[in-house]
């Protein structure tokens, strides 16, 4: 009789069973499984020389728009972790500061096609919470679509007008994630340059919420070219699994609690008789069937060969990592 073929369900990429003994190799990490991400990018009048002269000024040269290639990097990254590979891009703190002006659904492929000159109407203050708004009503558009996390980096060069009702709306946002009413969150705020208010940021980051914990973390970058990969490294170290997760049997019996990060490699017992397992984390649940017992070579020798999630090490890049 022909050997069944073992089906592998995502996150996994490989799963053995050894004497009752489950040893589960993640493809990648799962707490980014359904990921829905947006991109802000500050159009405050402070940003006008970095992105540099518009129009027949442009074509004499002379002045580089530094945000573009910042921009096109961030979105080709970004898109990568998103479960569609399309972002929600826009400028804010546009017109009187408050307003924003949305670039659209741009394909993390295409990055190096789009053109960011910078939004029409400069603004005349820095206004943040219409950000988060909008994010918050994209999100709940999203999710019948598919969307189980959300992200929204959310870049700056200045202080912001309103912190206190960005806390304020962020205590709302988490009472609506504890209740279910929103998928996870989470807001990335990368300050560029001198005019960046770090205690006013780390005043919002700090916050905690019951049933949620910290909806914010920041970074601040001292120079424009810094600001791509100080993103890249902030978005690895928030969609980890800090939470870490739980694998429980085929009757909803816990079987291991991993308390902090998943490791790449999950090694666990099984009872007799069961038949699949399940791995939760971060809200989710991902279901595999158990493979017929592994009979081959030992493989422990195999171990240096595992792949690892991919997480990007803090001291990649300079900046402050505070909640």
């Amino acid at each position: 009789m022909a050997e069944q073929h073992e089906v592998i369900s995502k996150p996994f990429s490989d799963v053995h069973n050894k004497g009752g003994k489950v040893i589960a190799t993640l493809l990648h990490d799962p707490s980014v499984e359904g990921l829905d991400v947006a991109l802000y990018m500050d159009g405050s009048a402070s940003m006008e020389d970095e992105y540099g002269p518009r129009g027949v000024l442009a074509k004499l040269g002379g002045v580089r728009n530094l945000v573009e290639p910042q921009m096109r990097w961030m979105l080709e990254y970004l898109a990568s972790k998103d479960r569609n590979g399309i972002l929600r891009v826009a400028y804010w703190a546009t017109g009187d500061g408050s307003q924003l002006e949305i670039v659209g659904d741009l394909s993390g492929k295409e990055a190096n096609n789009y053109k960011f000159p910078g939004p029409q109407y400069y603004g005349k203050g820095t206004v943040m919470l219409p950000v988060l708004r909008d994010y918050v009503a994209y999100i709940r558009q999203e999710v019948d679509k598919g969307a189980r996390r959300g992200l929204a980096v959310i870049i700056t060069d200045s202080q912001l007008h309103d912190g206190k009702d960005v806390q304020a709306y962020s205590q709302q946002v988490a009472k609506e994630i504890a209740a279910g009413r929103l998928p996870r969150l989470n807001f990335v705020l990368v300050g560029v340059g001198q005019q960046v208010d770090e205690e006013q940021m780390e005043e919002i980051c700090h916050d905690e919420y019951p049933g949620v914990g910290h909806l914010w973390c920041h970074r601040v970058a001292d120079r424009m070219e810094e600001m791509a990969e100080l993103v890249a490294v902030l978005v690895d170290e928030t969609m980890t699994v800090a939470a870490g997760g739980s694998i429980l049997d085929d009757k909803g019996n816990v079987l291991k609690v991993y308390e902090s990060r998943l490791p790449a490699v999950l090694e666990f017992d099984i009872p007799a008789g069961c038949k699949k397992f399940v791995l939760e984390v971060a809200g989710q649940k991902f279901e595999q069937m158990i493979p017929e017992e592994h009979h081959g070579h030992d493989d422990d020798d195999d171990d240096d060969h595992r792949p690892a999630l991919a997480t990007a090490d803090p001291g990649d890049a300079k900046g402050s990592h505070k909640h």
